[in-house]
């Protein structure tokens, strides 16, 4: 059973989306369930256990339920520079795991290029719902 696992575990895969460079098309709130929809944003994949990693891009939606929006929704399209998804006791900076799928207390704060913008909500639920298929850009190889 233990080399099963061990086994299970150098052949899992890891993926994240980057915030940074993210291009944002629209948000939208409609009765409490708040969607980012992303046009383009950049998801890095590794192997574990190996120092290479590829880069894809794709396009999806972050929702969140019964939201509660900060200060006035920007509007887009606008590209991220960065910020905070909140998932309970977790805070991913820059970035947002995958898959992504959580209850309890959730959010996010993002912050805008080139546009004085700020999103800031917390919800009960947040979830990542990818579209289309991931498409290759590069293999990146360290050093």
């Amino acid at each position: 059973m233990e080399s099963l696992i061990e086994t299970l575990e150098l052949t899992m895969d890891s993926a994240s989306i980057e915030l940074p460079g993210s291009e944002l098309e629209a948000i939208r709130l409609e009765d409490g369930c708040l969607r980012l929809h992303f046009s383009r944003f950049i998801i890095l994949k590794t192997m574990t256990g190996s120092s290479e990693t590829t880069r894809w891009w794709q396009t999806g939606d972050l929702v969140m339920e019964e939201a509660e929006v900060a200060e006035d929704l920007p509007t887009g399209p606008l590209i991220c520079a960065g910020g905070d998804i909140e998932d309970n006791i977790f805070t991913y900076r820059d970035m947002i795991p995958l898959p992504l799928s959580s209850r309890g207390s959730v959010g996010c704060d993002l912050g805008f290029r080139d546009a004085k913008a700020h999103l800031r909500v917390k919800a009960t639920s947040i979830r990542m719902e990818m579209t289309g298929l991931p498409k290759y850009i590069e293999h990146v190889r360290p050093g």
